[in-house]
């Protein structure tokens, strides 16, 4: 079998339509920039698709020697499953939706998922659960049709699901410049909230604003109280940092609640119960939204924002990493300063309404569209099927990002199971749906170009 050699596979389509025929196998080498590893390298890539332009298969690999000699020496007539099967690797649909595998990432408070993350912590995969690729090698090869030409843009979803654990499972109260996001909650964990009412810290209290002159005067009580707290907060994580290493653990390497708890007994009381006291009136300074499961939460920029434990959530955001921490309650394993006096500089003191969601039923009343953000760079639409019903993924001119929430459904008749995630590329193939059945419920977004 020949291979040839492109910038990608967008590029040669467009220039050699000619080389592709139904039933026939078409080898292509690649470079890949695979700047997402600790020590950034390019990679050079094999892949090898059949199928006419509209109906693409294919698979990706590594053109190693060995997977380099092995297509060249395969005959015509192989098939391109079996060939993917000898490489090790998944075919993938090309014209239609390509399931996203997710890689978790453990954080102090919990852990999120990653479905399109791709950095140095971690990247997101396409496949399956037995066999997967690299979700950028995917995007790498076909650059327009999976990432509008901006493979590093992706729009990121991902699954936060902290600790039940109170304290312990409060994500950082930070604020963010560029970095825009929406939380939707599946789910409010019992154990930490009886009743089902979750929260999520959300600016500042009016009431306690209230309580001050002006917003400079309130920036700067509140200032105050991070500082008296942060002062108690390094000592606690000093001395737990000296347990860490006397048990042979990295002290930046996070830990289970239960562990930390059992270490506090080597912490002085007097200065836990500082802790605590600090900590609550630094916190009397926020305000807390109640969050039960199906709320959406839209994040502006500059809104200092902390997700409370036992609140799972998914998300979709802007795919870069920028932030300010305020505050946390415990030690912050990624920086070593907290980022309070750059944060209150910029921050919007004053707590912005949660818009209005606009919703569109289809003639039928089958499904129910939801628009829950339109940001400037992706906006995020949720189906609610009152009946059973169908929604059409093709002919977008942009890829779109779909994760099932709830209930039966299906994409190009596949079942999509609760948290799983596909991603379409631009212009599918016009029989790409998604499938509803009664109290479905979706999650689709989509970039703007």
């Amino acid at each position: 079998m020949k291979i040839y050699s492109a910038l990608n596979l967008d590029t040669f389509l467009a220039n050699s339509v000619q080389q592709l025929a139904a039933n026939k196998l078409l080898a292509l080498q690649f470079e890949h920039h695979a700047y997402y590893l600790p020590e950034p390298k390019t990679q050079t890539l094999l892949a090898v698709v059949s199928g006419a332009v509209d109906n693409l298969q294919g698979f990706i690999c590594l053109a190693t020697d060995d997977a380099l000699r092995v297509v060249r020496d395969w005959s015509d007539s192989v098939t391109l499953s079996h060939l993917a099967q000898t490489l090790g690797a998944p075919v993938l649909d090309l014209a239609g939706a390509v399931a996203l595998v997710p890689v978790a990432i453990p954080k102090p408070w919990g852990r999120e998922v990653w479905y399109t993350g791709i950095e140095v912590r971690g990247q997101a995969g396409v496949g399956n659960d037995r066999l997967s690729t690299p979700l950028p090698w995917l995007l790498s090869l076909l650059p327009g049709r999976f990432a509008c030409d901006r493979p590093q843009e992706l729009t990121l979803l991902k699954i936060l699901d902290p600790l039940p654990d109170e304290v312990f499972g409060d994500l950082y109260f930070e604020m963010h410049e560029r970095k825009q996001e929406v939380y939707v909650v599946t789910h409010v964990d019992k154990t930490a909230w009886p009743d089902g009412v979750g929260g999520i810290r959300f600016g500042f209290c009016p009431a306690k604003r209230a309580e001050f002159g002006d917003d400079a005067s309130f920036k700067a009580a509140y200032r105050n109280a991070v500082s008296d707290y942060e002062q108690v907060r390094r000592q606690i994580d000093a001395r737990l940092d000296i347990v860490k290493q006397a048990e042979g653990i990295e002290v930046n390497t996070p830990v289970s609640p239960s562990q930390v708890r059992y270490w506090m007994r080597h912490i002085d009381l007097d200065l836990q119960q500082q802790e605590q006291a600090r900590r609550q009136y630094m916190d009397s300074f926020t305000q807390v939204l109640p969050l039960v499961v199906g709320d959406v939460v839209k994040v502006p920029c500059y809104t200092p924002h902390s997700l409370l434990h036992g609140v799972r959530t998914v998300e979709f955001q802007t795919p870069v990493y920028e932030r300010k921490i305020l505050a946390f309650a415990q030690k912050v394993l990624t920086q070593v300063e907290w980022d309070t006096d750059a944060a209150l500089a910029k921050i919007d003191v004053a707590c912005p309404p949660q818009p209005a969601i606009c919703a569109f039923q289809d003639e039928e009343g089958a499904i129910i569209r939801e628009q829950i953000v339109d940001f400037d760079d992706f906006e995020v639409w949720r189906l609610r099927a009152p009946k059973a019903g169908s929604y059409v993924l093709a002919g977008a001119d942009t890829y779109q990002l779909v994760m099932a929430v709830s209930g039966e459904q299906s994409v190009d008749q596949r079942l999509l199971g609760a948290e799983q995630a596909m991603l379409i590329p631009a212009r599918a193939r016009q029989g790409t749906r998604i499938r509803l059945e009664i109290g479905a419920v979706t999650l689709i977004a989509k970039p703007k170009q």
